[in-house]
Order: structure tokens, then C-alpha cells, then sequence
């Protein structure tokens, strides 16, 4: 599940102000609008209303969503170690985030933004293959090393949102300098020849408002490829134009679930090893697939039934019981064991226990 962790709220922003991807240029979530929902930056709203990605309660939330719809792992969108623009609160979420996962039990994974890496040069005055050296030394102290970090061929795998910040040959090889083992380096559709020998492949995006792209590149591309992920999504829609962030890219229409099936069908024919989601909680581009007030568990349980898994909707719906529990008895210690308990219980997939610890808090 591609994975954005850049939400702040009020509290976490440092700014006391909401963060930028709630707001884009122009909304203001502290507006309640006639529906009751908060003003925020997007077509679609979060069933649990927006939140701050480094809110533990939400990355469990998140993470026992994803567990009970078969889902292996995230894969996080990051914006690098410096000390520029909001990459650092990127890299703080990011960190919470992961650090929730093993005990969940599920995988993690970094996407990098190379497209930060001018920013970095600009601002902080770090050469860019310089700074993208201590990122992924970074990556390997905190993180390649784990159980839980994807490996293909047991190399840590690293996804690369373009490449679009370092782009000379040679570029990539030099900034993998000391890092051991060497990354399993993919990089957006049909990108792959910029980072020359030091990547392995590709991976499919949305970008396009038919299949025929996606059916192109497993076609045509991936069997070019030693390595290639399939993507599938909802959907896509997004806010750009309306928040005042510029032009609306183009629009994929939902349609229920039809969209998100024809792609997971799509992927599945491909025959490809690897499927990335994309993406969770996009909510700028309207890809989010976690439950929302638009289209509730739909694309969650449209996941269950391609992974096969024998959760349905009930475990969902108990998820978001425990949330919204954990919320509102924020503060009170006898009730938050037992809803540690109900989490461990999830966790251990145990949904018996689960339910009952749940059904005696009101």
C-alpha cells in the first residue's frame, strides 16, 4: 500500500496552524460546513475526519484496516533527513509509523522523492548527490537491516517517485556509495533507464484516465524489466485547481468500485510477483483507498475478496468501533488497558476477544 504520511493537524504542525495537506492554498478545516464535515482540501473525507499522521491512535487504526483486507505492507512516500521545508515532519511520521508496524505485523518500505533533492541544494546548500547519500545512509541504520523491511532478492527494496532530482547518469551509483547491501532501486514507469545500472526495474503509477497505459507497460515494458510492480486504484480525482495549487491533472471516475476492480483484474493478468495499492490516503488526487464517508468500507472489501482473505466488513467496522473508542476515552487508564487489550487481540487476530472486550465499553 503506497502510503502518504504528511497529514498534520493543529497540534503536531508546530505551527499550531493545520497542515498544508489538508489546507492546500485555500481550505480551512476549522470551517464546518452544512454537511458537518470539516473545509479540507479534497472531493472525499476521511471516515474518522482529518488527522495527524504521527497519531499513534490512527497508525494502529491504519494498520489493523490494512492487516484484516490481506494486505502485506506500506510502502511510505519520503521526503528525505533535512532540515527543509516540512521533510522533517515527514521523516518524524514516518518513523512513528514504522515503528508501529512489527508489532502489527506487516511489512514497510520507502518510496523517495528525489524531486526534494534541488530543494535541499537550494535551501540547505548540500549537493545533491551528497544529500541523497546521507538519506539512504539514514535508510540503512534506521531501517534496511529489519525482518520487517521489504527485500527483493534480499536486497531492502527502494522505490524512486520518479527519478526527477537526480537524473545524470552515474548519479544514482555515486549516491549509493557505502551503502551495503545496494538498494533494489525501481523507478517510475518507464524511468528506469535514467538511473542506468544502479536500478532494477520499474514500478506502474496512475496516469492515465483509461488502462490502456497500465495494460501497455505489462505488455510491452515489464517483461523488459528484472523487476516490475503492478498498481492498481480507485480512482482519481484531484483538488489541485479548487485549493488553489494549480491545474487539475486529468480525472479517473470511480464508479463505485469499478474502477478499482478493472485494475486489480488488470494486475492480476500481468502475472507480475508484486502490487503496489495506490494509494491509502491521497487525498489531494482522491486515490485514498482507506474508508471514507463517500464510500465508506467499499474499496476495502473490494481488496478482501481479491486477496482471499475470510474478513469481511464486520472486522472493519469493529477496527473503526475500536477507534473511535480510543478516542473518546483518551484520558481514562482502566478503559484504555481494556482497548490495548481489544488491539492486541486484533493484532493476534483474535476477533472473539476482540468483540467482546468492545461490546463492554459503551
Amino acid at each position: 500500500m503506497h502510503y502518504m504520511a504528511w497529514f498534520e493537524d493543529k497540534t503536531t504542525s508546530g505551527t499550531g496552524n493545520w497542515g498544508q495537506h489538508w489546507t492546500m492554498a485555500n481550505e480551512n478545516p476549522d470551517v464546518i460546513l452544512s454537511n458537518g464535515r470539516r473545509q479540507i482540501a479534497s472531493w472525499f473525507y476521511p471516515m474518522i475526519g482529518p488527522y495527524a499522521s504521527s497519531d499513534r491512535d490512527v497508525i494502529d487504526y491504519h494498520l489493523l484496516l490494512m492487516k484484516y483486507a490481506g494486505i502485506d505492507g506500506v510502502i511510505v512516500d519520503w521526503y528525505g533527513t533535512h532540515n527543509v521545508l516540512d521533510y522533517p515532519l515527514v521523516k518524524r511520521n514516518t518513523d512513528s509509523l514504522f515503528k508501529r508496524i512489527p508489532a502489527a505485523g506487516l511489512q514497510f518500505g520507502i518510496c523517495y522523492e528525489d524531486q526534494t533533492l534541488p530543494k535541499v541544494k537550494s535551501i540547505a546548500g548540500i549537493d545533491t548527490i551528497t544529500a541523497a547519500n546521507q538519506d539512504f545512509t539514514y535508510l540503512q541504520s534506521a531501517y534496511f537491516s529489519s525482518s520487517n523491511y521489504i527485500k527483493v532478492n534480499n536486497q531492502p527494496l527502494l522505490l524512486c517517485f520518479g527519478p526527477q532530482g537526480m537524473k545524470k547518469t552515474g548519479d544514482w551509483q555515486q549516491a549509493f556509495s557505502g551503502i551495503t547491501p545496494q538498494p533494489r532501486l525501481l523507478s517510475l514507469e518507464y524511468q528506469g533507464n535514467i538511473t542506468s545500472s544502479a536500478g532494477s526495474g520499474e514500478f506502474a503509477w496512475v496516469n492515465a484516465p483509461n488502462l490502456t497505459d497500465l495494460q501497455g507497460f505489462y505488455q510491452n515494458r515489464a517483461p523488459q524489466l528484472s523487476t516490475a510492480f503492478a498498481g492498481a486504484y480507485p480512482g482519481f480525482k484531484d483538488f489541485y485547481k479548487q485549493g488553489g495549487w494549480g491545474n487539475t491533472l486529468f480525472i479517473i471516475d470511480h464508479n463505485g468500485t469499478s474502477t478499482l476492480q478493472a485494475t486489480l483484474d488488470a494486475a492480476k493478468g500481468s502475472n507480475l510477483p508484486y502490487l503496489q495499492l495506490i494509494t491509502w490516503n491521497d487525498y489531494g488526487e482522491g486515490t485514498m483507498i482507506e474508508p471514507t464517508l463517500d464510500y465508506n468500507f467499499d474499496f476495502l472489501t473490494t481488496i478482501q475478496k481479491y486477496t482471499g482473505v475470510t474478513y469481511t466488513q464486520t472486522e472493519l467496522q469493529l477496527i473503526y468501533k475500536w477507534f473511535t473508542l480510543r478516542k473518546k476515552y483518551k484520558g481514562d487508564a482502566a478503559t484504555e488497558q481494556k482497548l490495548t487489550n481489544a488491539y492486541n487481540s486484533l493484532v493476534a487476530l483474535d476477533v472473539v476477544t476482540a468483540t467482546n472486550i468492545l461490546a463492554g465499553i459503551n
